[in-house]
């Protein structure tokens, strides 16, 4: 495969600082998306090359289309010739209709049904549902936001198991035939205005991480990712968040990264102790950090907006304020999609609408800064990269093309009938998308 030069030496960058997260999961190949931000853990697929067009209605590049049981807005995983998803399934008679009783709850769905907790093996090749596997059955306890499910957690996998998480409803290891290998309760957890959950489990080192930011007592627990026995569990002085945690590799000590409304932490992977912190983001933490070569980028965007940038070499303590912080931004900050880190430059889109803002990693100069995506405006899903191409795609079923270049050009609007809230999976010369009713999986015919 041609690769431009630009691209090589970008993919050399990240690889030399790659995400300690994306460690157990990279055995299965650069090829595979493991967990919900690619193999890298930057939303970029380092090998991938996807297609620039499709278009389900006139049948162009849709290799298989498979409609999915329940819902659920959890990414696709992809490992080996097997891609992973979990969805929630409504069964039995409706109830009487109840409403979440959170302070300040709004546009949410009232519970109805008892539902089924699903992780599904897909066959990469055909499409074909190969199991699907009921995890648990219950009434859950709360609703959830009208833009939400109850299976928005991503799963991962390290190439032999896969790691579903259903918050409230448990921690799920399974091996790829479906059979259970083990499984951990949290408890329940109550999100803000009781829209729903949201936090994916990050995986390294033989350790799967999950984070629980609530309205209750918010706390982060490591486990033993053969046996599900817990090897640290630390209280955390949060409120609710939906980010998830990266573990990253950092001056040869393993950690994990945690966004919050309080403080952004870096844990020691082995131990659970606070390296690290530093205060500065807004409430209602949604989007997930990315990192690369000793730096970590974090922002967020609701009562007030801010992006960080933080030095993380001999970082130690208190941050805040301090020149640790290489850089700050309170314009176009991402609130629902994670931010996109490809090679030296950073992209997030602002809020949760079509406008792109692309800087230098390093400094945080705009290089160009903010641009509007024509043809998208409403985008819960964190943008894709791989082979010089960003894939930003909307909620509904709108997939927007743009170079990775330091003036990005339209190269394509492709679009599926679906409504799209999970994001986008990466994988080889495959692109899959998950929307509510189907999966997709977009190749060159």
């Amino acid at each position: 495969m041609k690769r431009l030069a630009t691209c090589l030496a970008a993919t050399i960058w990240m690889l030399g600082s790659a995400v300690a997260g994306a460690g157990d999961a990279v055995k299965a190949g650069q090829s595979d998306w493991p967990n919900w931000r690619g193999p890298l853990g930057t939303g970029v697929s380092p090998d991938g090359n996807p297609p620039v067009e499709w278009s389900e209605r006139e049948g162009r590049n849709i290799r298989w289309k498979t409609p999915l049981p329940g819902l659920g807005h959890s990414t696709p995983i992809v490992s080996g010739d097997r891609i992973f998803i979990t969805t929630a399934i409504p069964f039995g008679e409706p109830l009487p209709p109840r409403y979440s009783k959170a302070p300040g709850a709004h546009d949410n769905l009232p519970v109805t049904h008892r539902h089924k907790f699903v992780v599904i093996a897909v066959d990469r090749a055909s499409g074909r549902i190969l199991w699907q596997k009921t995890v648990r059955e219950a009434l859950p306890h709360e609703g959830h936001h009208q833009t939400a499910s109850l299976a928005s957690n991503s799963p991962v996998s390290d190439g032999e198991s896969v790691y579903a998480s259903f918050g409230s409803y448990g921690l799920y290891c399974l091996d790829f035939d479906g059979r259970e290998r083990w499984h951990a309760d949290f408890g329940l957890l109550h999100p803000l205005h009781g829209h729903g959950e949201g936090s994916s489990p990050a995986l390294a080192n033989e350790t799967v991480v999950v984070n629980c930011d609530h309205e209750g007592e918010s706390f982060i627990v490591a486990l033993d990712k053969r046996t599900g026995e817990r090897r640290w569990k630390v209280k955390r002085d949060e409120v609710t968040s939906w980010s998830s945690p990266i573990i990253i590799e950092q001056g040869g000590r393993s950690q994990v990264i945690v966004n919050g409304t309080n403080r952004m932490r870096g844990y020691d992977l082995q131990t659970g102790n606070v390296l690290w912190e530093c205060g500065g983001l807004s409430s209602n933490v949604v989007a997930s950090p990315v990192y690369a070569d000793g730096m970590v980028f974090a922002g967020s965007s609701y009562e007030k907006r801010i992006f960080l940038a933080l030095r993380l070499d001999g970082a130690q303590g208190d941050l805040t304020g301090t020149n640790r912080v290489a850089w700050t931004r309170k314009q176009g900050t991402p609130y629902v999609p994670s931010p996109l880190l490809y090679g030296d430059f950073l992209y997030f889109l602002g809020h949760y609408q079509g406008v792109l803002t692309r800087v230098n990693a390093k400094t945080g100069a705009d290089s160009p800064g903010a641009f509007r995506l024509a043809g998208i405006q409403d985008v819960y899903a964190s943008p894709v990269a791989a082979a010089n191409r960003l894939y930003i795609t909307d909620r509904d079923g709108v997939t927007v093309v743009v170079s990775h270049a330091d003036k990005p050009k339209f190269l394509a609007e492709n679009r599926v009938d679906d409504r799209i809230n999970a994001s986008a999976s990466i994988a080889g010369r495959e692109f899959f998308l998950r929307g509510e009713h189907n999966l997709y999986c977009i190749a060159e015919e």
